[in-house]
């Protein structure tokens, strides 16, 4: 069963008690800068909620939506003709893996992307709960993809300066700058994202370059709520569209 949801200026089929977007989803969409861009790939796309939100924000975009999971994959579909972006969005249902490995994909090709965005499952096996409901499942933990899949995939379908995008647990940091290097990416922008002023970092944020100098630049820390439980401004900000 799936409801019929809006956000900013989209509307997105999601699955009632399956996988359903998360902050994580409009955070990552809030933090690319699509600039001069002109192909950009969702890796695990969900139902498609960043690449819907980026082809709407920016018209110049051609967007790929790649999903594995057959549910999610045709709710990306329902999607991209509920907004009318048929002629700008395409859904794939692949398995990041595959394109990892080399796979050949028509869309997908090597070294033509301009973008890449990723919201990854980030948990791994025997960490944290476990969803019953296997889309939820797979979203979040590290059961059909894991972050070193992501990060190959990414390189090979980003061009030379190209960037990727992606939302990430900061306990988790070292391991991701690691596999950025080990696939020719380097961190190049990173901003923490808290609960609330004066907690520890609940997410990062990551820019990488695939092919560039390494040097980072760390951001203002990205505040989701204030002390009395209301959203700040920004993130209001981030729900609505301006």
């Amino acid at each position: 069963m799936l409801t019929l949801d809006s956000i900013r200026n989209i509307k997105l089929y999601q699955s009632k008690k399956g996988y359903r977007f998360s902050v994580d989803s409009l955070l990552l969409f809030s933090f690319v800068k699509p600039g001069h861009a002109k192909k950009v790939c969702d890796l695990g796309a969900g139902s498609g909620i960043i690449g819907l939100l980026l082809a709407k924000e920016s018209p110049h975009l051609m967007v790929y939506l790649v999903e594995l999971q057959k549910g999610l994959y045709e709710n990306c579909l329902k999607n991209i003709k509920i907004n009318g972006l048929m002629e700008r969005v395409y859904a794939l249902n692949e398995d990041i893996r595959d394109i990892a490995r080399g796979k050949v994909v028509k869309g997908l090709e090597a070294n033509t992307f301009d973008i890449v965005v990723s919201n990854p499952p980030f948990r791994r096996p025997g960490t944290g709960k476990i969803s019953p409901e296997d889309e939820r499942a797979i979203a979040r933990h590290e059961i059909a993809v894991e972050l070193r899949d992501v990060l190959q995939a990414s390189s090979r379908l980003l061009k030379n300066g190209g960037r990727l995008y992606i939302i990430y647990l900061p306990e988790r940091i070292v391991e991701i700058f690691e596999g950025l290097k080990d696939f020719g990416l380097e961190a190049k922008r990173l901003r923490f994202v808290h609960s609330r002023l004066n907690e520890p970092a609940k997410m990062v944020l990551i820019e990488a370059a695939k092919g560039r100098r390494p040097g980072v630049i760390v951001e203002r820390p990205f505040i989701v709520y204030n002390t009395d439980g209301t959203y700040t401004e920004e993130m209001n900000s981030i729900l609505k569209e301006q």
